[in-house]
């Protein structure tokens, strides 16, 4: 369920600010979006499996913190985001 070091690569190139960026708050949610879609389609066949449920749940608040952050900063680029993320119908 982790993600491949070509997949994390390919989110860093779409997502990153600049060359060197690789932990900014934006990189981050990109990851745990894409973890946590993959973890949610394994629960999808694999409904009795309370550990992992847990630990997406820990996912998501975390994702949720960091897309606050990223509001408070900047409520436009949070808003395209989350666009290109896909969440938040």
């Amino acid at each position: 369920m982790s993600l491949t070091q070509e997949r994390k690569q390919e989110i860093l190139a779409e997502y990153q600010q600049h060359e060197t960026d690789t932990g900014s708050a934006e990189v981050q949610v990109a990851m745990l979006t894409e973890r946590i879609n993959r973890l949610s389609q394994h629960l999808r066949s694999n409904k009795k499996d309370f550990s992992s449920q847990r630990g997406l749940m820990k996912m998501i608040g975390q994702r949720k913190s960091l897309l606050g952050y990223i509001r408070n900063k900047d409520e436009s680029h949070y808003r395209t985001l989350i666009g290109r993320l896909g969440i938040r119908g």
